[in-house]
């Protein structure tokens, strides 16, 4: 899975197999080692909800869920279950933030990818 971040915009991009794996698992995770030790890494992943309807009206859709070295991207069932079985590419939403700003969030297959 490959992880872009630039300014206030996260992207997403899964190849055909972690497309498959996201679909039968609910998740799929990546890392990023900085050193030697498990505290030296940042790990990045994408997670499917559970299949029960929402329940809080003023909740976001997708969202972030994030802590030192490490950082989880929620993403509902049904919008999970809809971009894994159709052929739509991917998705966005924009996570309002304090001030003012914005989080973008942007999750992608990338099919034409060998990795």
């Amino acid at each position: 899975m490959k992880l872009r971040i630039e300014d206030d915009t996260l992207r997403l991009r899964l190849s055909d197999g972690e497309v498959r794996e996201f679909a039968e698992q609910g998740r799929v995770e990546g890392a990023v080692h900085f050193g030697l030790g498990p505290e030296q890494r940042l790990t990045y992943a994408l997670e499917r909800g559970s299949e029960r309807p929402q329940t809080m009206p003023n909740e976001e859709p997708v969202q972030i869920h994030y802590e030192p070295g490490a950082l989880t991207v929620l993403v509902p069932f049904i919008l999970a279950k809809t971009w894994v079985e159709t052929d739509q590419n991917g998705f966005s939403h924009e996570l309002p933030l304090a001030d003012n700003l914005h989080l973008r969030i942007l999750v992608e297959k990338d099919l034409d990818c060998k990795h």
